[in-house]
């Protein structure tokens, strides 16, 4: 894995920078998995005073060599190794919505940068390298804005030009589905499918920004390193916004994900010569053995022989109770509030960041594994409400300020 990180690294050439140290406001989401953290940072990132990346701090962190493997056992991270790179990398992929499409060549190299985070066995050889870059030629010299001017269906088409010879590689990414779907077979990656896009309707961020904008973090691995930050962005003001769900909705969300044949892989444990015995997913899937899905909180090697849902449960709880621990000052919004009132929850959000209100908002679907709706969790509903009937459950729910109410369950 080190071999190909270095090659990686050396394709993507990011330019080494400090600004970070000149970065004067950052917002951070803190939450579980399968919270709705995807969804309110792509309303928040419309904002014109709002930077951010295309996906999650993951995959930097990996190419920085931080996080599991390298310096933690678990999602946890206590002290950064090779800050520098780490804040580069970050810096590099930063955009600012923007209403015209920039130059083809800056459009390029970020899917380039993106594509080899996504299938970095495929596009980091010679030959698959040189494959890419002659492609994304091609599309770019072809794809014009006056197109299609909606960003997605934009994006739609350029990645059906990417892999027009693999359709079937298009069903990693969030929101397409194709009739040839295969199972995620990719034991080396470095971003963890649903795979996002570059967005493209945007500018990068420069050294004209650091004064004025308010860099948008949100991964939920965060919950259990609070203070990571701090040390990426020595001097700027560090604002985080504690995201709740309630536990059948998030449970019920991060069951679906384990046994999704195509997303949430965040953690190959075969490397590390660890074998998952988990019931109701290493039984039913080929892939449960030995990939583990979404965050890694501290104990998680108590649940490798665990059943599903307690390990559900415990992504579920472990985060909050980091989040609540750690004593940070923080605003605390829950996506039941987003859901059922979007223009003011989002207004408290933009407030409490010092940001003009957003003019308009919109619900987008994103990261979804099925087609969104009401109360999904009454499809595990005897097993959701069994869960809840332990104490710690209760405790935490009323810490979260939910009532233990099936009914007010969104």
């Amino acid at each position: 894995m080190d071999d190909l990180i270095k090659k990686i690294n050396a394709l993507r050439n990011v330019s080494d920078s400090n600004l970070n140290e000149s970065v004067k406001k950052v917002a951070v989401i803190l939450t579980s998995p399968r919270s709705g953290s995807s969804l309110v940072k792509s309303i928040l990132r419309t904002h014109s005073d709002i930077a951010s990346l295309d996906g999650e701090i993951e995959p930097l962190l990996t190419l920085s060599r931080n996080g599991f493997g390298y310096n933690s056992n678990s999602d946890a991270i206590e002290i950064l190794s090779n800050k520098n790179e780490l804040a580069s990398n970050i810096l590099d992929g930063l955009t600012i919505p923007f209403e015209d499409l920039p130059p083809s060549e800056i459009l390029k190299k970020r899917w380039e940068k993106r594509l080899l985070l996504q299938f970095p066995a495929v596009f980091s050889g010679t030959e698959g390298h040189a494959e890419l870059i002659e492609l994304l030629d091609s599309v770019f010299t072809k794809i014009k804005a006056s197109d299609i001017k909606e960003e997605k269906e934009l994006q739609k088409l350029i990645l059906r030009k990417i892999f027009r010879n693999s359709p079937w590689r298009m069903s990693y990414y969030d929101g397409y589905t194709v009739s040839d779907t295969k199972l995620f077979f990719d034991e080396l990656k470095i971003e963890e499918p649903p795979f996002v896009v570059p967005r493209l309707y945007a500018r990068s961020f420069t050294a004209d920004d650091v004064e004025n904008k308010t860099l948008l973090f949100k991964t939920p691995p965060d919950a259990y390193r609070i203070g990571m930050y701090e040390q990426i962005f020595p001097n700027a003001e560090i604002k985080y916004i504690h995201l709740t769900r309630g536990y059948a909705q998030s449970v019920n969300g991060l069951m679906d994900g384990w046994l999704s044949p195509v997303g949430f892989f965040s953690h190959n444990l075969k490397g590390a010569g660890i074998s998952l015995n988990i019931k109701g997913y290493s039984d039913l899937v080929e892939f449960g053995k030995h990939w583990w899905k979404f965050d890694l909180p501290p104990n998680w090697q108590e649940f490798t022989t665990a059943r599903l849902e307690d390990v559900c449960l415990n992504q579920w709880l472990s985060a909050h109770e980091a989040i609540l621990e750690s004593k940070v000052s923080k605003l605390q919004i829950s996506f039941e509030q987003v859901l059922s009132e979007p223009k003011e929850t989002i207004k408290q959000i933009t407030t409490y960041l010092g940001l003009r209100e957003l003019g308009s908002i919109s619900l987008p679907v994103v990261m979804a594994i099925e087609t969104p709706k009401a109360r999904r969790w009454l499809k595990r509903e005897k097993q959701m409400l069994k869960i809840g009937e332990q104490k710690e459950v209760r405790e935490m729910m009323a810490l979260l300020a939910y009532k233990m109410d099936s009914e007010t369950w969104l």
